[in-house]
C-alpha cells in the first residue's frame, strides 16, 4: 500500500472524472494507493474535509489554518481549533506555517497563527503539518520553541538540508511532493537522496504541482505513485520497499489514521 499523506481533495479538477471524486479516489485504489490524508486549509472547508473523510473508509483529514488564508482581522482561535479538532477522523492539524514568500508583510500574524497551532498540538497530541516557504530561521525558531513530543511533517519539502536535518532533529518528518521531479530542482533531489527511510513520507499536494510526466495538467491522488517511483529510483532503492517504508512512517506519525 501507498499512502498520498497531503491531498486537498475539496479542491481537485475531476474534470477527467466525469466529476465525480469516487472515480478520482478509485483511479488511485486501482494503482495501490490505500489511503489519503485530506488536508484543512481554513474554518471555512473544516466541515468539508471532515464529511470527506466520514464518507470513505480510507480517507482521513486534518484542519486548520493555511498561512495564506490568514486575515489581519480575524486571528486563528484557539477554542475553535480544538473544538474542530474533536473528531475521529481528523488526525492531524494543519496545515499551518510560514509563508513570506507570498505575504511577508502578515508575518507576525503567521507566526501568531503558527503557535496556536502549536499549542493545540500540545493539548490534543496530534501531529502538526507544516507548511514553510522562505521563513526558514523563523519556522525553526517556533517548531525548537514548541518542543513537541509528538512533532508532525514539514511538507511538500523545498528547503536545504541544513533545514531538513534540523527539522529532524526535533522529530519531524520530510515529505516530498512533484516538485522533486521537476528539471530545476536538483538542491531538492539531494535532500530526497539523504533523508533517512524512517522520515520519509510522499504526497501530491494535489490539485497542485502536478508530478513530471503530467506537469502542468491538473494533480490527482494517482500520482503519488509516481512521485514514489521517482523517488525509489533517485534513491537506489526498491520502489516496494520505499512505499512500505512511508506507508509504515505514515501510521507511526498519525496513529489515529492506522
Amino acid at each position: 500500500m501507498l499512502i498520498d499523506s497531503h491531498c486537498h481533495l475539496d479542491r481537485l479538477d475531476l474534470t477527467a472524472h466525469a466529476g465525480s471524486l469516487d472515480a478520482a479516489l478509485d483511479a488511485a485504489r486501482q494503482r495501490g494507493v490505500g489511503k489519503f490524508l485530506c488536508i484543512g486549509v481554513d474554518a471555512a472547508n473544516a466541515p468539508t474535509v471532515k464529511r470527506i473523510a466520514e464518507l470513505h473508509a480510507d480517507v482521513f483529514c486534518s484542519v486548520g489554518i493555511h498561512p495564506l488564508d490568514l486575515t489581519r482581522e480575524t486571528p486563528t482561535d484557539l477554542a475553535w481549533l480544538l473544538d474542530a479538532l474533536d473528531h475521529p477522523r481528523v488526525v492531524a492539524i494543519g496545515e499551518t506555517g510560514l509563508d513570506y514568500h507570498y505575504q511577508p508583510d502578515m508575518a507576525a500574524q503567521q507566526q501568531l497563527s503558527l503557535q496556536c497551532h502549536l499549542q493545540a498540538a500540545r493539548q490534543t497530541g496530534k501531529p502538526v503539518i507544516i507548511h514553510t516557504r522562505e521563513a526558514r530561521a523563523d519556522t525553526l525558531r517556533l517548531l525548537r520553541e514548541a518542543a513537541l513530543p509528538n512533532a508532525g511533517v514539514l511538507h511538500c519539502f523545498t528547503e536545504d538540508w541544513d533545514m531538513a536535518r534540523a527539522a529532524m532533529d526535533m522529530g519531524y518528518y520530510i515529505s516530498l511532493s512533484g516538485i522533486v521531479t521537476f528539471r530545476n530542482a536538483e538542491a531538492l533531489r539531494e535532500v530526497a537522496r539523504r533523508v533517512p527511510a524512517d522520515r520519509l513520507l510522499v504526497e501530491t499536494d494535489s490539485p497542485y504541482l502536478a508530478p513530471v510526466p503530467y506537469r502542468g495538467k491538473p494533480n490527482e491522488p494517482q500520482f503519488v505513485c509516481d512521485v514514489a517511483a521517482f523517488l525509489a529510483d533517485l534513491r537506489g532503492e526498491p520502489l516496494e520497499l520505499l512505499w512500505q517504508n512511508t506507508t509504515d512512517n505514515f501510521h507511526r506519525l498519525f496513529p489515529l489514521a492506522r
